[in-house]
């Protein structure tokens, strides 16, 4: 059942679950990101670098649609090569979203995090692929994040260039 969504009835609490687990690991990785430590605050940044405010509210927006999407496509597991490729690939990005604000925050490691956030854009870009396959609309949601995400790569790549 393929990309028709639309048809199937909402299951409340595989929905749930789907978008806690972004929520989850991003409220996590924000427990690593210090935004008003000395070292943050010390490195020079581009003029385009957002207000530190911003970062919560887009990042939970980006978070609930990727935990919508995860959903559209559980709902098609029953397509199972197609899904258990979807569901690594987006176990693996998860991993490595969570990642980056520990190796820029925790480690200061600028370059490291400009390398996960590479590989990051990478799964993601391979997820939204995969996840079409499954559904169109999952596939769709995604892009809001792989657009934040290559903002978000330029930005860690600025700040590297800016420190070095």
């Amino acid at each position: 059942m393929s990309n028709t969504q639309s048809t199937q009835k909402t299951e409340w609490l595989p929905l749930i679950i789907c978008i806690a687990i972004p929520v989850a690991i991003g409220i996590t990785a924000s427990y690593f990101t210090d935004s008003d430590s000395a070292w943050y605050l010390a490195l020079k940044k581009p003029s385009f670098n957002p207000p530190g405010w911003l970062f919560a509210p887009v990042w939970t927006s980006l978070y609930i649609m990727m935990g919508v999407a995860s959903y559209l496509v559980w709902q098609n597991r029953e397509n199972r090569e197609p899904y258990f490729k979807a569901r690594s690939l987006y176990v693996m990005q998860l991993i490595l979203n969570f990642s980056w604000s520990f190796i820029f925050f925790q480690a200061h490691n600028v370059l490291g995090a400009l390398v996960i956030i590479v590989l990051l854009w990478v799964l993601i870009v391979a997820c939204i692929f995969s996840f079409k396959k499954l559904s169109t609309a999952a596939a769709w949601l995604m892009v809001p994040y792989i657009l934040w995400v290559s903002f978000a790569t330029v930005l860690n790549y600025s700040i590297l260039r800016l420190n070095e």
